[in-house]
């Protein structure tokens, strides 16, 4: 629920309001205009200088301060408290207790309490007497007018398109920060550009420690093959810049190891103009009770706060593991995450796309691949002969070996197999054929879970190469039909 409800649930009574905002001082600056207009008594309250009026030394007391409040404030009108940072004395029991009082007997006079908070950390006690609200940060109307007040001088401020993507760098920071990175980048490059923004977000990720922003420079001409995966996901997301109603989930990618489900990720992300934001699941454990649907929370609302942009999360089966297992280590951890996580896959309408990778799908709850939770399911098989050429030829330029030296045998390599053998050989300065005595396919060292991989996926998955369904190889067809009942053939 949103700051910008707060006359309503004033009107209605509700005493306690829990306010979380990264910037404080904005927060309260609204709530006081709100007071003004509306001609209600605010008072703010922090513990470095009590009350702003100065009511006494002791109202620098947390306890004296509700005391004081319930003692000097008007009988006769709408009577607000803020306190700044509240949540840091909440441990103590006598505070709990003044503070519950001080809600209850408020509906009488009127009397309203605001906690203005970083975060939401409500004691047990006080959970049913507060309203949770959202103070959101600034949107792009005014992040624009922070740019146009920055950059005041002729050639400052770019257009068009430039201008978009300016705004689309700034979005998720509060107006100190897009202040901060709007001079910065007048100082470094004498315009407002989106690298310095970009820095800035970058190294806040880094504190957070939930997210990480990828900032490669991977293309989809770099990325051999999966020509259907790139033009379905390029088309759904051309489609929302073209004001679609329908709008884009993601995709789960479901394939053999190396096969360039991650490349693909972060190439999406340059390909359309979107930052890919990197989110690894294990991270968002915590060993606090709630502390990990905590984390989820914040680092779903932060991705919603960057779009629009490509949420990544990869190998997802093994963060959700403990989802078919039962649980018995986590103590319904994972269970909560995931319920969290599809609950907002499905809700969600913020410009997140989502990509998913998974290499055994059997680990994940059925659930979790229904339809309208992503866009599509897309198997990424080993790659054909045209594929390979491909890819041999790609990584034979990047490494500047010889394209018209002899190649090992490929069959069943993977991309990342090829590139291996490239890198290798121009490591060690010898030829591709001996280079590849380093290399052990994963078609060879994981034979049958491969196999087992591209038989559930045969008639259940979309094909990343070609539009349809994937269909398993017709020489793996004849392979499984072959009778298990003498070895010899098997």
């Amino acid at each position: 629920m949103s700051l910008r409800n707060l006359r309503e649930y004033i009107d209605a009574c509700f005493t306690g309001i829990w306010i979380e905002t990264d910037e404080p001082d904005e927060a309260i600056q609204e709530v006081r205009q709100l007071a003004h207009d509306a001609d209600w008594t605010v008072s703010v309250w922090d513990i470095a200088k009590g009350f702003a009026a100065g009511d006494g030394q002791e109202a620098a007391d947390p306890l004296s301060a509700l005391e004081l409040f319930g003692t000097h404030a008007s009988h006769t009108g709408t009577n607000l408290l803020v306190l700044r940072n509240y949540h840091r004395f909440l441990g103590s029991p006598e505070l709990i207790q003044q503070l519950s009082h001080q809600l209850t007997v408020g509906k009488q006079h009127r009397n309203f309490i605001l906690i203005v908070a970083p975060v939401v950390d409500i004691p047990i006690e006080l959970r049913k007497q507060f309203l949770v609200l959202q103070h959101e940060l600034p949107d792009r109307e005014k992040l624009l007018e922070i740019a146009t007040e920055i950059g005041s001088q002729p050639g400052e401020l770019p257009e068009g398109t430039e201008r978009e993507q300016l705004l689309d760098a700034a979005s998720g920071l509060t107006r100190q920060e897009a202040e901060s990175a709007f001079a910065l980048s007048l100082v470094r490059e004498g315009k407002l550009t989106p690298a310095a923004l970009w820095e800035l977000k970058t190294s806040q990720l880094k504190q957070n420690g939930l997210l990480e922003l990828y900032r490669g420079t991977e293309r989809f001409d770099q990325l051999g093959g999966l020509n259907s995966l790139k033009q379905f996901c390029a088309r759904t997301l051309q489609s929302l810049r073209n004001d679609s109603l329908a709008k884009p989930k993601g995709v789960l990618l479901l394939g053999v190891p190396g096969t360039g489900k991650s490349q693909f990720a972060k190439a999406l992300g340059n390909e359309t103009g979107r930052p890919t934001l990197q989110l690894d699941i294990g991270r968002l454990m915590g060993s606090l009770v709630g502390e990990s649907e905590r984390n989820i929370r914040q680092a779903l609302s932060i991705a919603e706060a960057m779009a629009p942009c490509v949420l990544f999360i990869d190998e997802i089966e093994k963060g959700l593991s403990g989802v078919q297992s039962g649980n018995a280590g986590d103590s319904g951890v994972s269970t909560r995450l995931f319920g969290y996580f599809l609950t907002w896959l499905n809700d969600h309408q913020s410009d997140v796309y989502v990509i998913a990778t998974c290499n055994d799908i059997s680990r994940l709850p059925p659930e979790f691949s229904r339809s309208e939770r992503f866009d599509g399911l897309f198997f990424l098989d080993l790659p054909d002969r045209k594929q390979r050429e491909q890819i041999w030829e790609q990584y034979l330029t990047f490494y500047q070996l010889d394209p018209a030296q002899p190649r090992p045998e490929d069959q069943g390599w993977t991309g990342a197999e090829i590139k291996s053998a490239c890198r290798l050989a121009a490591l060690l300065e010898v030829s591709l054929t001996n280079a590849a005595l380093h290399v052990v396919p994963v078609a060879h060292t994981a034979r049958e879970k491969v196999t087992q991989l591209q038989q559930w996926a045969s008639g259940r998955c979309l094909s990343a190469e070609s539009p349809g369904i994937y269909q398993l190889p017709s020489a793996l067809k004849r392979r499984r039909s072959v009778p298990h009942g003498d070895p010899s053939l098997n």
